[in-house]
C-alpha cells in the first residue's frame, strides 16, 4: 500500500482496517524503507517488503548469522543491512573504558532492576535478545565482545549495545560488522554532539575505502 502510494497516482482502497478515496501522493517519489525486526514474523516482512533491515548491536557473529537467514529469505530479492549502536571513542581505549564506568556508576541499582523487570514483560524478540546480553558488576565485565559493551541496556529499552574504545579500536569493529555484512550504521552516543564530533573526526577517517558501506 505505501509503495503504491509513493507511484504519485490517485488510488482508492477498501480494507479491514481503513478506507482510502483519491489517496496517494502528488508526484511520484522514491525512498527506502527501513524496517527493524528480530522475530520470524518481522524477518519474513524485511525479507518481501524492504530495502534496508535494520539490526541492534549484537556481536559480529550474531549480526552474521541473521544477514545470512535473511539473505536465504530474500531469496534472489535485493536486500540491505544496517545496524544500530552506541558509541563510546577515545584518544585511548583506558579513557573510552573508563567513561564507560562513569556511565555505568550513575546507573541507580534500583532503576536498573526497575527497567530489568518491565523489559522482561516485553514480547519482543529484539528486546529479549538485549537483556539477554547482560551480566554484571564493572563495565569490562559487560564486554560481550571485545569493545562491545552492553552496559548500556541496562536501563535503556532498545538498542543497547555500544562500541568502546580508542578511535581505531572502534574503526576496526566497524569493520568487523561491515565484514559481517552491514551496510548501513545507524550510531549514537553521549553526549550526542561531543560524541558525533569524535566520530566524525577520529573514526570515519580511518573507514575511507572501506566498501559498501554508508558513512553518511
Amino acid at each position: 500500500m505505501l509503495r503504491r502510494a509513493f507511484k504519485g497516482e490517485p488510488f482508492d482502497y477498501r480494507g479491514d482496517y481503513y478506507t482510502l478515496e483519491g489517496g496517494g501522493l502528488a508526484e511520484p517519489i522514491a525512498p527506502e524503507i527501513y524496517f527493524g525486526g528480530a522475530s520470524p514474523a518481522a524477518e519474513q516482512v524485511a525479507a518481501r517488503r524492504v530495502d534496508v533491515a535494520l539490526m541492534w548491536g549484537e556481536p559480529p557473529s550474531a549480526i552474521a548469522e541473521r544477514v545470512k537467514r535473511l539473505r536465504d529469505l530474500a531469496a534472489e530479492r535485493p536486500l540491505r543491512f544496517g545496524v544500530r549502536l552506541h558509541v563510546i571513542a577515545r584518544d585511548t581505549s583506558e579513557e573510552a573504558w573508563a567513561e564507560a564506568d562513569r556511565l555505568l556508576s550513575g546507573m541507580d541499582p534500583a532503576r536498573i532492576a526497575k527497567a530489568q523487570e518491565r523489559f522482561a514483560r516485553f514480547d519482543s524478540v529484539g528486546q529479549r535478545r538485549m537483556v539477554d546480553l547482560h551480566g554484571g558488576g564493572q563495565a569490562r565485565d559487560l564486554e560481550i565482545h571485545p569493545g562491545l559493551w552492553a552496559g548500556v541496556g541496562l536501563v535503556r529499552e532498545g538498542a543497547g549495545t555500544a562500541l568502546v574504545g580508542s578511535y581505531a579500536e572502534v574503526a576496526e569493529l566497524i569493520r568487523q560488522y561491515a565484514a559481517a555484512g552491514a551496510e548501513e550504521f545507524i550510531l549514537s552516543g553521549w553526549p550526542h554532539l561531543e560524541e558525533a564530533l569524535r566520530v566524525g573526526d577520529f573514526v570515519l577517517p580511518r573507514l575511507v575505502g572501506l566498501e559498501g558501506v554508508n558513512r553518511s
